[in-house]
């Protein structure tokens, strides 16, 4: 953030013979030079423009200091570079370097945007319009959606033969009164209930949901639109669904099986499945005891439940003894047991779901968290805001950490890495010279990213 003038004096204890004196007359200094990077990114591909073009203005342009697209672009950028609230921006608008990012025609002199005028951005109605006296910027739930599923369509050169959805829900802890807001058993606190579906690193839902409901509700809607616009531009991709027993439901299955869509979900297990495995579990237990390691056998059965299901179907079940006992596991699969085989079913193809629990922190990273407004329309926003802000990041993974010690990285490395970088600003009729701090380590990574990100066109 920027450092403005002031003549007091701080004094520190003394450096041997030397005093320590420090003053905040530096100028204009940001904490944040790599965010150049990010708008490099945004320039090939177009993501904040594409987001802005979501929202509705209704407000005279005439009157209006801040466009909607910067105020989508200083929303983001701030949460990209670990500023989480909206109260943050009250000093944040003064920052010359964000002033750049978000392309104020003359950063050193146009304030940005401060937390009012960007409250009311996430206060508008859905039916807001020109009458409204200061709520006027709405915006279409749909249309980013859609954006979401285009991203990741755009970033393939040519389509995939085989694609995997993954669906989670995970909780979203409130402390006010939140509309939609209510308490959840398992997780022992009130939460909203978010669902997040990826494919890979993609992001291509995000949904806040109250947590009075099933974990899998509204999950075939969610999945019905994405599969629509997928199959419109690679009709011939084979998909896959993959999620834990959260979303082991008749209507979703029965949905995979009727779209053409294959499924990998976790089987809640019950006494029927583990009498199905008695066998294999007794011999787990005597592998475990002979040897002292972790045993586990595979068996494939064709299972339905006695009413919920209405159809049988392939489950693979996974009998495990460790030294705490017992660990029977099973799934229910659409997948042919001739290209899967039980065990490199369930170790290869389900347990590699789990690297969606790196993508929802990744979320929490840039702060999906923060739904404090009471409306949840407003908080499905803010839900948004940090979506976009991880898909910039990511699109700066896949861009410019490709080969890269930081390819893997995950979203709070890369900004305290790459982002966080003290610079000096300054700022002349012709040019803006940004002297990015000399002792800053990882100067031969940068250089590479940036290097990266300039072998890309840009996107017009």
């Amino acid at each position: 953030m920027t450092t403005e003038c002031n003549q007091f004096v701080l004094g520190f204890h003394p450096l041997k013979q030397r005093e320590i004196r420090a003053q905040f007359d530096g100028g204009a200094i940001t904490s944040d030079g790599g965010g150049l990077l990010l708008r490099e990114v945004e320039k090939r591909t177009g993501i904040l423009r594409q987001f802005a073009a979501c929202f509705t203005d209704y407000r005279n342009p005439d009157l209006i200091t801040h466009p909607v697209q910067e105020l989508v672009a200083q929303r983001v950028y701030g949460l990209a570079l670990g500023y989480e609230d909206i109260n943050d921006h009250e000093e944040l608008r003064k920052d010359p370097l964000l002033a750049v990012l978000v392309e104020k025609s003359d950063p050193s002199q146009e304030a940005l945007a401060g937390k009012s005028t960007l409250n009311r951005l996430e206060l508008t109605k859905a039916t807001a319009s020109a009458k409204e006296r200061y709520k006027k910027i709405a915006l279409d739930h749909g249309a980013v959606d859609r954006l979401l599923v285009e991203v990741f369509l755009e970033a393939h050169r040519e389509a995939p033969k085989e694609i995997i959805l993954d669906l989670d829900a995970t909780d979203d802890p409130l402390h006010g009164e939140q509309e939609g807001r209510f308490f959840h058993g398992y997780y022992g606190h009130y939460c909203y209930l978010p669902l997040y579906i990826f494919c890979g690193e993609f992001l291509l839902c995000a949904r806040l949901r109250s947590s009075n409901i099933d974990a899998s509700a509204g999950s075939v809607e969610e999945l019905q639109r994405i599969v629509q616009q997928i199959r419109s531009a690679w009709p011939l991709v084979r998909i896959v669904v993959r999620g834990d027993s959260g979303f082991c439901r008749e209507k979703l299955m029965a949905w995979c099986e009727a779209e053409g869509v294959d499924y990998l979900l976790g089987l809640a297990k019950n006494e029927r499945l583990k009498a199905a495995i008695a066998k294999e579990m007794g011999e787990a237990k005597a592998q475990y005891q002979e040897t002292g390691r972790a045993a586990r056998l595979f068996k494939e059965f064709v299972y339905q439940t006695r009413e919920s299901w209405s159809r049988a179907r392939r489950v693979v079940a996974k009998a495990e003894h460790l030294e705490k006992g017992e660990n029977p596991r099973f799934v229910v699969t659409s997948l042919p047991g001739k290209a899967w085989p039980a065990q490199a079913l369930y170790e290869e193809q389900y347990c590699a779901r789990g690297d969606m629990e790196n993508r929802i922190k990744e979320q929490l990273m840039l702060f999906s968290d923060r739904t404090s407004t009471h409306y949840l329309r407003s908080n499905q926003l803010r839900l948004y805001f940090s979506s976009i802000a991880y898909v910039l990041l990511q699109m700066l993974r896949r861009l410019g950490l490709e080969g890269t010690e930081l390819a893997k990285a995950q979203c709070a490395t890369i900004r305290l890495k790459l982002l966080k970088i003290g610079a000096v600003i300054r700022i002349t009729v012709r040019k803006v010279w940004i002297s990015l701090a000399g002792g800053y380590p990882y100067v031969t990574l940068f250089r590479q990213v940036y290097e990266k990100l300039c072998a890309v066109p840009i996107k017009h």
